[in-house]
């Protein structure tokens, strides 16, 4: 048996077997080698899938990578690139839409579904909003910044701006850590801080800051941190009514 029959084998082979049990079974180079197939008709793709994962180390990191990334592996060109940031995008989009429209609150399992799949393979740090309508349903995810939440001296105005534009009664901030620990940093807990006390004046409340790390998250709300919060800007009020209100 020739090379070209064998390889046309090992094609029908791997899609029999995906018709039958979908990706159950499957290894994470022959789910890219499946997928090569469809780009590339008539050469063994095996050896393509191989060098896809050595470059981006998992499965999750080929889908994240970008379009010049994946172009840079010699062989994948355009053709193949495309299908594989295809998944990721059509993925994304698919689990978007079983949360929008929802009440939030209430579905947390498939909001961290979305947001795991979205952030926890990126390289570049993110910082998104989950726009949320008085009765806590999901009206939009933004991202609104990238880079380091160091450096963001316009975090506050830009963050308003968005709510008052998406008409959001209620936000949701959530950003990644590439590095996989999602423990806060100091400017993780200052942009908190300042979100919440900057919101507060036009009735937006912050219900949650959650980090997003590799298969790991940490929960500004569950650690008391906007409980914490929200009694400072009551206090603030209150105290301001004091000094200032009617006597």
């Amino acid at each position: 048996m020739d090379a070209k029959s064998t390889q046309e084998g090992h094609r029908k082979r791997l899609r029999k077997r995906f018709r039958e049990s979908g990706l159950e079974g499957f290894q994470d180079h022959e789910v890219l080698e499946l997928l090569l197939t469809l780009g590339t008709p008539r050469k063994d793709c095996k050896p393509l899938a191989w060098e896809l994962l050595k470059r981006f180390k998992t499965l999750a990191g080929v889908f994240e990578a970008g379009l010049g990334e994946l172009c840079e592996i010699p062989g994948v060109g355009e053709t193949n690139a495309i299908p594989i940031r295809l998944v990721k995008a059509a993925a994304d989009r698919f689990l978007k839409q079983r949360i929008v429209g929802k009440e939030i609150l209430g579905t947390p399992r498939a909001v961290m579904d979305y947001l795991y799949h979205r952030l926890r393979e990126s390289s570049r740090e993110a910082f998104l909003v989950l726009y949320l309508d008085v009765k806590n349903r999901l009206i939009e995810v933004e991202t609104l910044f990238e880079g380091s939440l160091s450096a963001s001296p316009v975090y506050p105005r830009e963050v308003l701006r968005a709510v008052l534009a998406h008409q959001a009664a209620s936000v949701i901030l959530v950003h990644n850590h590439p590095s996989g620990d999602a423990e806060p940093s100091r400017e993780d807990y200052a942009i908190t801080r300042r979100l919440v006390h900057a919101l507060a004046p036009v009735n937006v409340t912050v219900h949650e800051h959650l980090i997003i790390g590799n298969n790991c998250h940490h929960s500004f709300a569950e650690t008391g941190v906007m409980r914490t919060l929200h009694q400072e800007v009551r206090d603030a009020e209150s105290a301001f009514m004091r000094e200032w209100g009617p006597r």
